[in-house]
């Protein structure tokens, strides 16, 4: 190991964004495209090692930098490269994505372009975001309303009030970004044929495509993991692609709602591991 890269081990890494505030790092994933694609960190910036000697300027070398690659080899010489251009905090993940157990995120890397121009307003985000709460909120409801235990009623209403407290935070944001609007409170509470969930997921497709998952609690919460993992890390790369400093401040805020969300469904799934149910 270089004298001045730091090895960092995933449950360290888990810890370290879990209390860090979001912004004040950088997360680089140094594999290909298609690596990216098939999984990659929530909030990871892509620059796939061949680019990284000429996309040094876009990042920041002040901030604490974890580098990963697939299991450590690409990582290792992209954090010795960065170290030795000066960058003050560098640390690479020992193991790579392949060490890390939490869910990782899915999709190609201009994922965010289909929501965002990339000059949205805060008050446009925040909309955006509690379409999206609203329709992960339909998710848990129909899911409720399709069973007849109740141990898993209970658990699935807890979901629910879990996403109402996060549209009150998300309406209560908008009212400090956007003050003096009388409209604030028509995205909370009212009805809506969206069937958009967290992450820019279509609610209908995603549950024909992972039925087999809904077999049992465990199933079930790790199948929410995912969905809130897919939202951090949308609105993550969202703030990145931002020209918009306010507008990426409420992302950060926003993500810092959904590591919270992840933290209750982990303790859920602690709880609940083997539980059968069917949702039918």
């Amino acid at each position: 190991m270089h004298e001045k890269v730091e090895a960092i081990f995933p449950e360290d890494l888990k810890e370290l964004i879990q209390k860090s505030r979001e912004g004040t790092y950088t997360l680089l994933d140094v594999r290909q495209p298609v690596e990216f694609e098939e999984g990659h960190l929530p909030g990871a910036r892509l620059i796939p090692l061949p680019e990284l000697a000429d996309s040094l300027g876009t990042l920041d070398p002040r901030k604490p930098t974890v580098v990963y690659c697939a299991v450590g080899g690409r990582s290792l010489m992209a954090a010795q490269l960065l170290s030795n251009q000066g960058f003050q905090k560098v640390l690479q993940l020992r193991g790579g994505i392949q060490a890390w157990e939490d869910p990782a995120a899915v999709g190609p890397v201009e994922f965010p372009l289909k929501f965002i121009r990339g000059d949205e307003s805060p008050r446009e985000v925040i909309q955006l975001a509690l379409l999206m709460e609203r329709g992960l909120k339909r998710f848990h409801s129909t899911a409720t309303e399709n069973t007849d235990d109740p141990s898993l009623k209970q658990l699935l209403n807890s979901l629910v009030k879990a996403e109402e407290s996060h549209e009150r935070t998300l309406v209560d944001l908008l009212e400090q970004v956007d003050p003096g609007q009388d409209d604030a409170e028509q995205w909370f509470g009212t009805p809506d044929d969206t069937l958009l969930m967290e992450g820019g997921i279509d609610m209908e497709v995603f549950m024909q495509e992972n039925e087999q998952y809904l077999q049992t609690v465990s199933g079930y919460l790790e199948v929410a993991m995912m969905i809130e993992t897919q939202a951090l890390d949308l609105y993550l790369r969202m703030a990145a692609a931002s020209s918009n400093e306010e507008t990426q401040k409420v992302l950060y805020r926003i993500g810092e709602e959904e590591k919270i969300h992840l933290g209750m469904l982990g303790r859920l799934l602690d709880e609940n591991a083997g539980t059968p149910f069917r949702v039918s």
